[in-house]
């Protein structure tokens, strides 16, 4: 048994169970596979309890705000809740621009984590991490993962992916196989590794290199045949040949290691793709209630949207610096997103360092050799089609990535090819993948406060539905509604254009003051178990500024934590809900003028949770050294594994002199972008006055 409803779908036939806003549920019997009856009783365990009324009303006040809304629920004999999938309606649409590969996560279903969910996700033209749906996992046979790909599909319009990776479980495997028959498969490479530092660990310890050789045997080789002569060498080199576990990766290589599913599109723009690791992390852990979860899910769905809208932004209004005098390399910086260009422009400018030789063929078809000047230790081969402008080279970058390689950009530039064929645009890289849509320039307004984006998009997604409706009863509305949607589509292109005009603040300036991210090696394994550290902030290499000289030492962050040990270890934090300032002395021209910022902050910690508030004051003077610090800190969590930072703020009240006291909170990287944001603003606003005095007495601290 399972119930779906749909608020997109219209209403064909007036069947099966009303919910509270008039929609049919569509009630249906499913026939999944035998299920062994021995594992029935292991599946009986997981419920939802008293959640599973709450579950259904949240789904039903989703629906009614979001008409797109989607959900579905797979019913066990006993008419008990056994899996659950729902996707919004912004995720729906994001499916259709981006759903070519998916990414189906199970990894908060394996740690013993109080929500057993699995998010599908993938990554859209920004190369960032999207959501396209999300399943909460009581019962995990064939038949339910079974019943789970069919609904996916079914609120995708039954869009099949090109490609879907997957953990090694068997259940999932064959499911895949059944629902999913012409999509490529893969393993997660990093699932399939996890275990690699509890067999491998008395050698990891006794060769420090090991694992970066095999992090190169894995991820950089380009042919199986190198793939599989690394290998054997690499077997040999440190005596593995009877390790059990090691042999077991082998035998199943062709389900993971990379070399081998290259002919295939996976969206992969870099050898780390899938370090991404989960859609929710530094918002769900193994404490989390189901209540709790929907509000992170909520949370963490409205940051990915922010996000992807700054990139929009970042790629709207910022023009890149081209470093070659390539016609093709202007025009893709006229299509791609910022990101994609940098990935191609890096692969042009490799060109400058190969050559191609034509080996064999004719007018029509020709083969070349390319290979880096003076090498012919690593060589690749291209084969040109003239009449089609096709080019196959056996690197396989583009079937991978989508973007071309320096190879056959190599070959184009020695046969006076100018321009990229259409074929090799990729639409899904580029600034108008959303077609229709246009390319969103976040105000200011839409920035500061998601929830205004959320109320917008439903406001939009429900004149739509009802417009659709009405257009689509004669063929005579239907033109004059289309017509009328085109011409609209034109009018919100050029509004957009007119809104990306107006730039946030930028912090590039603070950003070219900070050290450069940490060229640490790969990693090899998802979870290092490398003890946390803590350094100082103001410790990044530039000179900094003495403590008598920023007047208010104690104003800025002086560490951070990053959380790379075992997940039990943690600490549960406060975590920063949201930032407001007030300007002090606005019409002052000296440098008496400040602002006091009042941080909101949320601690889990108790039950119920609760909030409360730090207060402090800033000036020009301490809010350099402090922007200089997160900065910092942002770069340092740009880079995986690092999720989150705990900030520690050190306060002192000068007013009644009393002993300096500490506020410790925690903060994700996107929270920390919107924090930077309105800190820059401050400082902008102070900025517009005199440099302040060294009178510590005229600067006050308060908690």
């Amino acid at each position: 048994m399972y119930v779906s409803m749909d608020g997109n779908r219209p209403q064909q036939e007036n069947r099966g169970i009303r919910n509270s806003v008039g929609e049919p549920t569509r009630v249906m019997k499913s026939y999944p596979v035998a299920i062994n009856p021995a594992i029935w009783p292991i599946m009986h365990k997981k419920t939802l309890g008293r959640d599973a009324q709450n579950l259904l009303e949240y789904f039903k006040k989703m629906q009614a705000e979001n008409p797109g809304f989607f959900y579905a629920i797979q019913l066990d004999e006993d008419n008990r809740i056994s899996n659950v999938f729902w996707a919004d309606a912004r995720s729906r649409t994001a499916y259709s621009h981006f759903g070519d590969a998916i990414t189906f996560d199970t990894n908060y279903r394996v740690h013993q984590y109080r929500v057993p969910f699995a998010p599908f996700t993938g990554v859209n033209h920004h190369g960032q991490m999207i959501l396209f749906g999300c399943a909460i996992l009581l019962d995990e046979s064939e038949a339910s993962f079974i019943w789970l790909f069919k609904t996916f599909l079914t609120a995708m319009n039954d869009r099949h992916p090109a490609s879907i990776i997957t953990d090694r479980d068997k259940a999932i495997q064959v499911a895949v196989s059944q629902v999913f028959p012409e999509t490529r498969h893969c393993l997660n490479k990093w699932n399939v590794l996890r275990a690699g530092q509890e067999k491998l660990a008395h050698v990891c310890l006794s060769h420090p290199t090991f694992q970066v050789e095999l992090y190169n045997c894995i991820n950089l080789t380009e042919t199986i045949e190198e793939f599989e002569f690394s290998w054997s060498s690499l077997v040999d080199k440190y005596d593995l040949k009877g390790q059990e576990w090691l042999q077991s990766l082998y035998d199943s290589r062709a389900q993971w290691v990379p070399v081998y599913f290259r002919d295939s599109f996976f969206a992969v723009i870099s050898p780390d793709h899938a370090f991404d690791a989960s859609f929710f992390d530094g918002y769900v852990n193994q404490q989390t209630t189901l209540p709790m979860f929907f509000r992170q899910y909520e949370r963490a769905l409205e940051v990915s949207f922010q996000r992807e809208l700054e990139a929009d932004f970042d790629t709207i209004c910022t023009t890149p610096v081209l470093r070659t005098p390539s016609p093709m390399e202007k025009q893709a910086a006229d299509l791609y997103t910022k990101k994609v260009f940098t990935k191609f422009q890096e692969e042009l400018v490799e060109t400058f360092v190969y050559t191609a030789n034509r080996i064999e063929g004719d007018a029509t078809v020709s083969t070349f050799r390319v290979a880096k000047f003076e090498d012919d230790d690593k060589e690749y081969t291209v084969t040109l089609n003239y009449g089609d402008m096709i080019a196959n080279c056996s690197c396989q970058m583009f079937e991978y990535s989508g973007v071309l390689c320096r190879h056959v950009l190599t070959v184009f530039t020695v046969t006076n090819v100018l321009t990229l064929p259409p074929h090799y645009i990729l639409g899904r890289w580029t600034v108008n993948a959303k077609a229709g849509h246009g390319i969103a320039g976040p105000s200011t307004e839409s920035s500061s406060n998601p929830e205004i984006l959320t109320s917008r998009y439903n406001t939009l997604c429900r004149e739509a539905i009802q417009y659709a409706e009405e257009g689509a009863v004669a063929s005579e509305t239907y033109t004059a509604a289309l017509a009328a949607l085109r011409e609209g589509i034109k009018k919100v292109a050029a509004a957009k254009k007119n809104v990306a005009k107006v730039s946030p603040t930028s912090l590039q300036d603070d950003k070219k003051t900070s050290a450069p991210a940490s060229d640490a090696p790969s990693l090899l394994w998802p979870d290092q178990d490398e003890a946390s550290r803590s350094f100082n902030l103001n410790d990044n290499g530039a000179s900094t500024q003495s403590v008598a000289d920023l007047n208010l030492p104690r104003m800025f962050p002086v560490s951070v934590q990053r959380d790379d040990g075992p997940p039990g270890n943690l600490v549960v934090l406060p975590c920063l809900k949201s930032m407001t300032w007030v300007m002090e002395n606005k019409n002052s021209t000296t440098g008496s003028r400040g602002a006091v910022i009042n941080l909101r902050l949320q601690d889990y910690s108790k039950t119920p949770s609760s909030e409360f508030e730090v207060k402090f004051n800033a000036s020009r003077a301490s809010l350099e050294p402090m922007l200089k610090s997160m900065a910092y800190i942002s770069e340092q969590l740009a880079a995986p594994p690092n999720t989150f930072a705990v900030i520690n703020l050190k306060l002192n009240d000068t007013e009644t002199n009393s002993e300096e006291s500490e506020v410790r909170f925690r903060i994700s990287r996107d929270t920390l972008a919107a924090m930077l944001r309105s800190m820059a603003y401050i400082r902008e606003q102070l900025a517009n006055t005199a440099e302040p005095s060294v009178e510590p007495q005229q600067k006050k601290q308060r908690k």
